[in-house]
């Protein structure tokens, strides 16, 4: 998660909260993002670019896997004919 996410989530969440005096705004938005930061980073997630680079490889893996299929098939058909 990059700083610009937790930013923009913790600006929604104190606007939706009532409004608070000047300078308690500020260190609201700074301890929601605190917040936010920790509850996240204790969560098991990966990045986008993480995740579509697995997709990709087990994409292959299919492909490869169904491949052998294939041909452990026509293996298994040829003994059969012998």
């Amino acid at each position: 998660m990059n700083k610009q996410f937790f930013d923009d989530l913790s600006s929604k969440i104190s606007q939706a909260m009532p409004p608070v005096p000047g300078n308690m705004k500020a260190e609201l938005e700074q301890t929601i993002r605190g917040i936010l930061h920790n509850a996240f980073d204790k969560l098991d997630l990966v990045t986008r670019e993480d995740f579509e680079v697995q997709s990709a490889v087990l994409q292959k893996t299919r492909i490869k896997l169904e491949q052998l299929e294939h041909k452990l098939a026509e293996l298994e058909q040829k003994l059969k004919l012998d």
